[in-house]
């Protein structure tokens, strides 16, 4: 099948897959007593952006078990994209079961050879999980200790965990850099619209598109 045509049949996939994202949120936003925002690009957002994303992910991936897994991720990505920026917070519900999925995907190597979806040794995505929710579990006391504010909330602690079980090595750092620096990007057109270095800015969805932006580099 044409490339072109199989990347547009996936973007429609995309389309209701953000849709569900997006119905999904204000579904969680209740549950967590919280008030669902009505703004444009909260409506739209998810589903134009999961569109575009699965187009892409199509276009690049031809073995449709492989895109299938990493589409789920991506719904589950631009989830805590959204819904951080909206609310600042990064829901257990939503990452623990994240996490198990990564999991199971990163165990796979154990039932086969073949079935190894990273090109991994199953133990890599476990211990740059552990390692990568330790270096922000630090970064979190360390915050907290000399800004005497809460720098970074367990929600990115249990977000960077995710990210290392799905990327693994050397995949986790590489998402973590492109994390940090689109964070940097973030802080300083917050600056420059505010006019004030004073606020804070929801840094989940920053490490979220560095995830995304490698999950497509994996091999």
């Amino acid at each position: 099948m044409n490339a072109y045509l199989v990347a547009l049949l996936w973007a429609v996939v995309g389309a209701a897959g953000g849709w569900f994202v997006r119905w999904g949120s204000v579904k969680l936003a209740v549950l967590e007593g919280l008030e669902p925002g009505r703004r444009w690009w909260q409506e739209y957002g998810p589903p134009v952006v999961c569109a575009a994303l699965f187009a892409i992910y199509a276009f690049e991936i031809t073995s449709l078990p492989l895109l299938i897994v990493r589409s789920v991720f991506v719904l589950v990505l631009v989830q805590v994209i959204f819904f951080d920026f909206e609310h600042h917070l990064i829901l257990d519900r939503v990452m623990f079961p994240a996490m198990a999925f990564a999991l199971l995907v990163t165990l796979t190597p154990l039932v086969s050879g073949n079935v190894g979806l990273w090109h991994q040794a199953w133990f890599a995505g476990i211990g740059l999980g552990v390692a990568a929710g330790l270096l922000f579990l630090l970064l979190s006391f360390a915050g907290s200790a000399i800004f005497k504010a809460e720098a970074l909330g367990f929600g990115d602690v249990k977000l960077a965990l995710f990210m290392g079980l799905l990327l693994g090595w050397p995949y986790t750092f590489t998402a973590l850099f492109y994390g940090v620096l689109l964070a940097a990007v973030g802080a300083i057109a917050f600056i420059v619209m505010h006019r004030s270095v004073k606020g804070t800015i929801a840094y989940g969805p920053y490490l979220a598109a560095g995830a995304l932006l490698t999950l497509l580099q994996l091999p």
